[in-house]
């Protein structure tokens, strides 16, 4: 199986934005191949297909606040005068349906794959954590065990203990009652 675009590339350039995963107009254009204005005039042709479930614009507000998130050069910020479009996975896929050329319909194969994996890795994560969750209260369990019995030990200890046996003192003085009698 041939690899037209990376998926750590196709990976870089999905957001979050209002809590929803998205890619913008301008980097899909880039990986199908084709100019964002020429995307966004299919896009337009074909309105109906993308409702604001599938696509919506990035307010200007939300604009402002996504180029503050990134290191981006003049030259990307230029690019990002007008708010652009953003497309959920589902928006994606209906990409292909209005872009025909066989580059954007095997991308979006890839990027559907991408976010296909995205979604197994952030289970796994979750199934992960909730082992170390488990883990870490079985721990937890186990040193609060040690901990109580250690201190039960320092508890031990710190009692003074009953001497055993005659200090110098004590066996000078129990010698001096034996040669007095």
């Amino acid at each position: 199986m041939k690899t037209l675009v990376p998926i750590e590339l196709i990976a870089s350039k999905i957001y979050l934005i209002r809590g929803i995963k998205v890619m913008l107009d301008r980097d899909l254009a880039e990986l199908y191949g084709v100019e964002t204005k020429r995307l966004k005039e299919q896009v337009r042709r074909n309105i109906e297909r993308f409702p604001e479930d599938f696509m919506f614009e990035l307010s200007k507000e939300e604009l402002k606040n996504w180029r503050s998130q990134f290191a981006t050069s003049n030259q990307d910020i230029m690019g990002l005068r007008i708010p652009p479009f953003a497309f959920t996975e589902h928006g994606i896929l209906m990409l292909s349906s209005v872009l025909k050329s066989e580059r954007a319909v095997q991308v979006n194969i890839q990027i559907m794959r991408t976010f296909t994996k995205l979604r197994q890795v952030l289970l796994d994560n979750k199934d992960l954590r909730r082992g170390l969750e488990e883990l870490k209260l079985l721990t937890e369990e186990r040193f609060q065990i040690v901990f109580e019995t250690l201190d039960q030990l320092l508890t031990i200890e710190s009692k003074p203990k009953k001497k055993i046996g005659y200090t110098v003192k004590e066996k000078q003085e129990a010698y001096g009652k034996e040669t007095k009698n």
